[in-house]
């Protein structure tokens, strides 16, 4: 193409085109990036159902921490009591509830009696509440036993939870199992928005079956998170996590820094092991999840800084950028490139969207809006990150 009057002279690209082109490219290695990640986990291990053996007798104390969990705790308290022999106590602690938390554990308690209520102190300044609670629990836990399983009051355990845990850390060698918890939706806006949320975590970390080899790789569950107490100890307990939004993530950062095999995977069959009720309403998960879903600590370093620049280009811009090269800016070269990279893109969330189902028990249509969320996901992710100061179940935490 020339001017005219200027013989075969070239015409520079317009500056619009050549930052189409330069964001086509950063997009593109993004998307190369977050699909490797997501080939090189795609063969990960899943958890099978094993039943229980007489080797696995008392092996195992469980902690609940709470704090006013009287709508959530009785399924939890009758998938525990329902383990069988290899849980050795069952160690409900509160941290001030002023709900029926605790009358919810008294008719438990009157028919097992390895559930055990535990009062926890008050919170020390500067702690995360749940993890204070933990720590207080393993404090009083019984030193006998080799494994400290956490359970979170909206888990609802199936009998061979516990015996599947604990077969498939002896048969990978495990020190630390941690569960992709299967997720049942509240309502019609969590079935949009906590997919959308979810794929973030794949999408920065890959699927869930891999044991990370450095720290930073580490996902980790605390809803259902099983830890060998040599391990556990090893690390300081639970105090790790006093100032940490993620307290479980950032155990499994110390546990692997420590040398500890910790696996992050789902059950191999849809609906076994457990389910979880993560919240009652779409807006508790707006504000709830989205305090932790970041994955910042303070260990994190530069490769966290690339996953969540992964996450915005991969997941979060698509949209955005598709409305705007429809709108005319799309007619360079540049344009195109970058129209071929977001359509991939797309394809790629679609193809997430589609193996993710299997983390939710039987998901409703709208389910598969949740793509609509994503540039906002994203946007709440970036400003939950970027700040300090928080607030959990009322009590105001920094992040350290």
């Amino acid at each position: 193409m020339t001017r005219p009057g200027t013989g075969s002279r070239d015409v520079p690209p317009e500056p619009a085109a050549v930052l189409l082109l330069l964001l086509a490219i950063v997009q593109g290695i993004a998307l190369v990036r977050v699909t490797w990640r997501l080939f090189a986990t795609a063969r990960g291990q899943r958890i099978p159902v094993a039943p229980q053996t007489e080797a696995m007798r008392g092996l195992v104390s469980v902690i609940v921490p709470v704090l006013n969990e009287g709508e959530r705790l009785a399924p939890c308290l009758a998938g525990l009591r329902a383990q069988g022999d290899a849980v050795a106590e069952i160690l409900v602690v509160d941290g001030g509830s002023t709900d029926a938390t605790r009358q919810v554990f008294d008719q438990a308690a009157g028919r097992d009696p390895r559930l055990r209520w535990i009062d926890a102190p008050p919170v020390p300044v500067g702690w995360n509440g749940k993890a204070w609670n933990l720590e207080t629990g393993r404090q009083h836990s019984a030193p006998s036993t080799r494994w400290v399983l956490t359970i979170d009051a909206d888990v609802r355990p199936e009998a061979d939870l516990v015996s599947s845990l604990l077969a498939a850390a002896k048969s990978g060698g495990l020190q630390a199992i941690t569960v992709a918890t299967p997720q049942q939706l509240a309502d019609t806006g969590d079935a949009i928005l906590h997919p959308a949320l979810l794929a973030t975590l794949v999408v920065r970390y890959g699927i869930p079956g891999s044991i990370p080899s450095r720290p930073e790789e580490v996902q980790a569950n605390g809803q259902c998170f099983l830890i060998d107490r040599a391990a556990l100890e090893a690390v300081g307990g639970f105090t790790g996590g006093r100032r940490s939004l993620i307290e479980d993530v950032t155990l499994g950062r110390d546990l692997v820094r420590k040398g500890a095999r910790l696996l992050f995977a789902e059950p191999e069959a849809a609906g076994t092991l457990l389910q979880v009720a993560m919240y009652a309403r779409w807006r508790e998960t707006w504000q709830g999840w989205t305090r932790s879903l970041p994955m910042r600590d303070a260990t994190s370093g530069p490769g966290w800084w690339s996953r969540m620049a992964d996450m915005t280009l991969v997941q979060g811009m698509p949209l955005p950028a598709m409305l705007l090269l429809n709108r005319g800016s799309g007619g360079s070269a540049g344009g195109r490139f970058l129209r071929s990279v977001n359509l991939a893109a797309l394809a790629m969330r679609l193809g997430l969207l589609i193996g993710m189902r299997r983390a939710y028990r039987q998901p409703p249509p709208a389910y598969w809006l949740s793509p609509l969320l994503d540039p906002a996901v994203v946007a709440r992710l970036w400003a939950q990150a970027l700040r300090r100061d928080h607030v959990w179940r009322g009590r105001p935490i920094t992040r350290e």
